[in-house]
């Protein structure tokens, strides 16, 4: 077919929560039962169109459409594609029951989009999933542009990456891939075509981001398949491929053989390529970041979209991936150092330099080579070394006689629920409207609730609840040199959940002390450990827009050494055990099999920069979440924590399959409560769960925890929920419940020297 023209400007997505949070607002209302459906999706419906007003209003060439979503574009894509499991289909509302559970049924796993923070519902595909059309959403975002006398490309999951994000249907056979049903799938992306084309509709994009990871040769053939069967239907829009977060690679001359019209190629994170196939596609070139709040170097933009045109029959100007991963507007800053506000370009911005970049382009002269486009990799000297802690074995006989815990201790992660009256009080306190003084006592009376709460409810290792914490990284940020923090600053982590990501803007030093009288005031309440609890310099740079003009490497030593003096403050106030969490260990890990070796190195050097100066005697616990942690355990056993604990419960244990499980030497805790969904698990689920986790670990080494921190849930949720959790790992401390194994004297729980009475290794 004649590809219609393609508009000189667009972006891949744009945020959909709101400048001011109204969908994450709307979305709890509803949940809690203040509001209708029809209310949320009145709200949603204005969102959408006041996204696409404003970006008509900056000049944009092509809207897209169908980037809203109401939780997450891949479960929007499930329910697209038919593809909602039967267990799902009785609850009041399947596409929230899916993203948060809801009657007793546990949702969908989630975990980490590629690596970002956002987190995405992982679909279950069996051999015998049906799929079928509905096309509603995209079909009637269309038609709500319309309305307002504006043209919109419909976005879409590619095939190919909806399955390879998916996972087998639970009773799927051994050695199914949800990537065998492509052919099934093809169908319903047929169908949504035809009615795309009969809706007018002159292009479509369809997101094809895992083909910047490494793919094998059956999946490129996958990929072969599915675009020169979609390209070859007579009646369909033009097809835009999208493929972001990296280069393409092998990908490319595969993709670019097939029929699709057009190709986005990520100029941010990829080179320039060199293909003779690209000569009569569209290329959308994102040459502006849709990953960080920098301002583009203009000049060397243009100067990759002039080599990249040299090449293709036409060049559209674009972003390296959606916006939904930057902040809506920098103008909502007014606070921010202008020193430092200068350099920055939010979404509103970074649509701005879209549009100007396509304006110069129109101007430029055809000449150049693009050399100068490849991105800049600063040098990277070797990897100082560390001082190493003394062999676990002697630090678990020093923890053990400090800490003297049972068998199958009992602790969480960290947070406790943020109440409405504290969020008002931090409000209060920055508007000027409180002072320090009275938002101290707030805060020690939150941390005394929270101790009496874990010592009524039998925790063994406390936490002090975090009241004084709006975010467990920008708490951090608003306490070192370096940072720089938004009022507005809001990005979308999952569904209504978004985060503040601190601007790390110069050199990192610690002024002070940051957590240390608050962890001293939670000991001084209780004879039981209260673990200090600090944010990992991997982590903090992560959730961090960064600047660009270091190693990220060096950034995350520089980040080390002021957690590293942190650690030792703690201690010097008596904490005894030291939390130092690095969730995003696996998510900042390069897509691309050559890099990730030198990255867990250096990641891991970062960790035990921080934790390598404590004492034998404290215990350095850490924590991953939903961030399949699976496929990092070598660099996790390297971080030498003391004690690991690790999501669980909401991907079905499957991380206590790996192999590498049974020879984890230290302490691990895998999540037996899923904190992401309202539902309280019972104490029998509970007990099935660190069943599990006892079948792949002796009992000392076994801790029992939530997945992940208590601050999004309620209070009734938290105490019914941990009360059913302490009732379980109790029950299995009973030496009669189970029996005795024969394996109870292992020293992996230092709490736990000689396990009298013990459970041994139950059924392994």
């Amino acid at each position: 077919m004649t590809a219609p023209t393609f508009p000189a400007s667009t972006v891949l997505g744009y945020p959909r929560i709101g400048p001011r949070r109204e969908l994450k607002r709307a979305l709890e209302s509803y949940w809690d039962g203040r509001s209708t459906r029809d209310d949320l999706e009145g709200v949603a419906r204005r969102l959408r169109a006041e996204t696409w007003r404003r970006l008509d209003k900056l000049g944009l060439g092509a809207l897209p459409s169908n980037t809203f979503s109401l939780y997450d574009q891949v479960l929007d894509t499930a329910v697209l594609l038919g593809a909602v499991p039967d267990r799902f289909l009785t609850a009041a509302d399947p596409y929230f029951a899916m993203a948060r559970g809801a009657d007793g049924i546990a949702p969908l796993r989630m975990t980490k989009w590629f690596d970002t923070n956002y987190h995405y519902i992982v679909p279950e595909i069996g051999p015998d999933t049906v799929f079928r059309l509905d096309a509603r959403k995209p079909l009637s975002e269309v038609r709500e542009a319309r309305e307002l006398g504006l043209e919109t490309r419909p976005v879409l999951l590619g095939p190919v990456t909806f399955l390879l994000l998916s996972q087998g249907a639970p009773g799927s056979p051994a050695g199914f891939s949800p990537l065998d049903r492509l052919h099934d799938v093809l169908d319903v992306y047929e169908q949504l075509l035809a009615a795309l084309a009969g809706e007018g509709v002159a292009w479509v994009q369809l997101d094809e981001p895992a083909l910047v990871m490494d793919r094998t040769e059956a999946e490129l053939d996958a990929v072969k398949a599915a675009y020169d069967r979609l390209g070859a239907l007579s009646a369909r829009p033009a097809l835009f491929v999208a493929s972001y977060f990296g280069d393409l690679g092998g990908a490319l001359p595969v993709l670019a053989g097939t029929p699709v019209e057009a190709i986005g190629l990520d100029l941010v994170r990829g080179g320039v390529p060199r293909l003779a196939e690209l000569a009569d596609k569209v290329v959308v070139a994102g040459v502006v970041s849709g990953r960080d709040v920098w301002r583009t170097d203009q000049d060397r933009a243009l100067a990759g979209l002039r080599a990249v045109r040299e090449q293709a029959a036409q060049v559209v100007v674009g972003t390296s991936c959606s916006l939904l991963h930057v902040p809506y507007d920098v103008e909502l800053e007014p606070d921010l150092d202008p020193a430092v506000r200068r350099r920055l370009a939010f979404a509103e911005q970074k649509v701005a330099e879209v549009v100007e970049l396509a304006g110069r382009l129109a101007a430029s002269p055809a000449v150049g080579s693009g050399d100068e486009a490849t991105p800049a990799v600063a040098a990277v000297t070797d990897t100082p070394s560390v001082k190493s802690r003394s062999p676990y074995v002697v630090r678990a006989a020093a923890q053990a006689e400090r800490l003297r815990l049972p068998v199958l201790p009992v602790t969480t992660i960290g947070s406790f629920p943020q109440t409405g009256e504290l969020r008002e009080a931090r409000a209060a306190l920055t508007a000027g409207d409180l002072d320090e003084a009275a938002y101290d006592e707030l805060v020690r009376a939150e941390i005394a609730r929270v101790v009496a709460l874990q010592e009524r409810l039998g925790l063994d290792v406390l936490v002090h609840g975090e009241p004084e914490r709006n975010d467990m990284v920008q708490y951090f940020a608003e306490h070192l040199d370096g940072f720089a923090v938004t009022r507005n600053g809001w990005v979308q982590s999952y569904g209504s959940r978004c985060t503040r990501p601190p601007i790390l803007h110069g050199d990192v030093r610690r002024p002070g002390p940051i957590t240390v009288r608050w962890i001293r005031y939670a000991q001084s309440l209780t004879d039981k450990p209260v673990k200090g609890m600090l944010t990992g310099p991997v982590t903090i740079v992560a959730w961090s827009f960064v600047r660009d003009d270091l190693p990220l490497r060096d950034v995350v030593f520089q980040v080390a050494d002021a957690i590293a003096e942190e650690v030792h403050d703690l201690e010097a106030a008596g904490a005894a055990v030291i939390q130092v969490d690095e969730p995003a260990l696996r998510e900042l890990m390069p897509l691309r099999a050559p890099e990730q070796k030198a990255y867990l190195e250096w990641a891991v050097a970062g960790y035990r920069r921080a934790t390598s100066g404590a004492a034998d005697r404290t215990q350095i616990h850490t924590h991953l979440c939903y961030s399949d942690a699976d496929q990092i355990l070598t660099a996790i056993d390297g971080l030498d924590a003391d004690v690991t604990t690790i999501e669980s419960a909401r991907s079905g244990a499957r991380i206590l399959g790996e192999p590498a499980i049974g020879g984890f030497e230290r302490g691990l805790g895998p999540g037996v409560y899923d904190i992401h969904s309202p539902r309280v698990p019972g104490v029998d689920e509970i007990e099935d769960g660190l069943r599990a986790a006892l079948r792949a670990l002796p009992a000392g080494r076994v801790w029992v925890n939530p997945d992940c921190g208590l601050k999004t849930r309620t209070y009734a949720q938290v105490e019914a929920a941990l009360t059913n959790v302490v009732t379980a790992a109790r029950r299995l401390r009973d030496p009669g419940h189970l029996g005795n194994s024969g394996n109870s004297g292992n020293p992996g729980n230092p709490g736990a020297p000689g396990n009298p009475g013990g459970l041994g290794n139950p059924g392994a």
